[in-house]
């Protein structure tokens, strides 16, 4: 009778320690780094293949699109964006009596669609297959395996038919901003005098935004060559800072610079600087506040769709306004009437003045973390120090917006009123996002 129970006693032992050993790994895929890493892979495409910051803030927003809605099938609190976002239809379900990783399912979505969008595949490839040997390695069983890439393809497909449809591969055949003789307006800047970029972005289909000009900003200020004029006024201000920049200053224009593209001459030479794009940078902001709130996957997938989601719109309205007014660059009207020698400490970047992009989907991205982590939530920001830069410290999300808004006016690029009206653009812009988009119903 001993012998029968100590057999029983082993046996039960056993089959536990096989159902321990099998499912060992639902506790190890729940890493968010899975996530980060797969963002960071996208945002180090984005930088290599140089895309503009309002392409590139449509490839985050879609990359995480596709990571959100198949991650949130692990936690009921979470809810779709179908039917609040527009355009985007019912999307594929889970087979509920079956086991999913949707850890996996997610990053597989994501990096699904983030592939489609950038040119460097190989790379992305390269990324892709470590990572999956990685999910391998946490000993998920090969039919759950099999299932989650199947499932997150699913939710790619469906995304990208989605992004099919937002008017974004027809205007690559738009015609190209046409220069006009009119000196208020925008001109071609030196060093590399390029055309003007994505001026038919207030075309691309809204995400949240009931139209591009929902938020159209107050006209900017009458231009005017009067040397009593506001317009020569702000034109000089923006001279005498950029020739008076404290070493502080120069450190804040050059840490938000983040121009993917910069152009070198020195003598005959000409070649490029890539850098982070703007949108790309409070992305990694996004990433360094998740991983300092030790929040997870499904929580971090949270962040970054709503912070995408602030910075698209953000882009698309910011772009409606600067192809409405067309205002010429401080640059250019230094040049021509005050010091034909004069140049802004950062690079001009290629389309008009009104209002600030930084400005802009700063301020709409600093309200979308302030309503996830709270207002007065401190962080540092590293982002920069890959290309060179020293981290920067804030003590909330609107402070670094603010920061970021001003540096365009150090860098020498902005009139203080594209600064000042696009921040309060953004913001406007980014509390209605955050009205509008309901993705967490429990109590956190």
């Amino acid at each position: 009778m001993k012998s029968i129970v100590v057999a029983a006693a082993a046996l039960l032992i056993l089959v536990s320690s096989c159902k321990t050993d099998t499912e060992s790994y639902k506790a190890k895929v729940q890493d968010p780094e899975f996530f980060h890493r797969a963002m960071k892979e996208i945002t180090d495409r984005i930088v290599h293949d140089i895309f503009s910051p309002p392409v590139a803030s449509r490839i985050y927003t879609y990359a995480s699109v596709a990571g959100y809605e198949t991650i949130i099938h692990q936690d009921k609190n979470y809810e779709s964006l179908v039917g609040q976002l527009h355009g985007l239809q019912k999307l594929p379900q889970p087979d509920t009596t079956l086991v999913y990783c949707y850890p996996l399912a997610a990053t597989e979505a994501m990096l699904k669609v983030g592939r489609t969008f950038i040119f460097s595949e190989e790379d992305i490839d390269k990324f892709y297959n470590q990572e999956m040997q990685k999910f391998k390695s946490l000993g998920i069983p090969d039919d759950v395996f099999e299932r989650s890439i199947a499932f997150g393809d699913s939710i790619a497909k469906h995304v990208l038919r989605w992004s099919s449809k937002d008017n974004y591969k027809e205007s690559r055949t738009f015609s190209k901003y046409a220069i006009e003789k009119d000196p208020s307006t925008w001109q071609p800047t030196p060093p590399a005098y390029m055309d003007a970029v994505e001026p038919h972005w207030n075309e691309i289909r809204p995400f949240v935004l009931d139209s591009a000009a929902q938020f159209k900003p107050v006209p900017p200020t009458k231009f005017s060559k009067d040397k009593n004029s506001t317009f020569y006024k702000e034109a000089y201000y923006v001279y005498e800072t950029g020739k008076n920049l404290t070493p502080e200053q120069k450190v804040i224009a050059s840490f938000w610079d983040c121009n993917p593209f910069m152009m070198n001459v020195k003598g005959h030479v000409m070649f490029a600087t890539q850098k982070i794009s703007p949108g790309g940078h409070w992305i990694n902001i996004t990433r360094a506040v998740c991983e300092n709130s030790k929040a997870d996957m499904a929580r971090s997938a949270e962040a970054y769709v709503r912070v995408s989601l602030s910075l698209v719109d953000g882009f698309i309205s910011c772009w409606d306004e600067k192809y409405r007014s067309k205002l010429v660059r401080p640059e250019t009207y230094i040049n021509q009437n005050i010091d034909e020698n004069w140049a802004p400490l950062l690079q001009t970047p290629p389309f008009p003045e009104y209002t600030s992009g930084h400005s802009v989907i700063s301020g709409a991205a600093a309200v979308a973390l302030t309503n996830l982590f709270g207002d007065n939530y401190a962080f540092t920001d590293s982002t920069e120090v890959e290309f060179g830069m020293p981290p920067r410290s804030f003590k909330s999300f609107i402070q670094a917006s603010e920061e970021a808004a001003v540096s365009r006016v150090y860098g020498g690029i902005h009139y203080i009123p594209a600064v000042d009206v696009g921040m309060v653009q953004g913001r406007k812009l980014g509390e209605f996002v955050v009205s509008k988009i309901k993705t967490y119903k429990g109590k956190r």
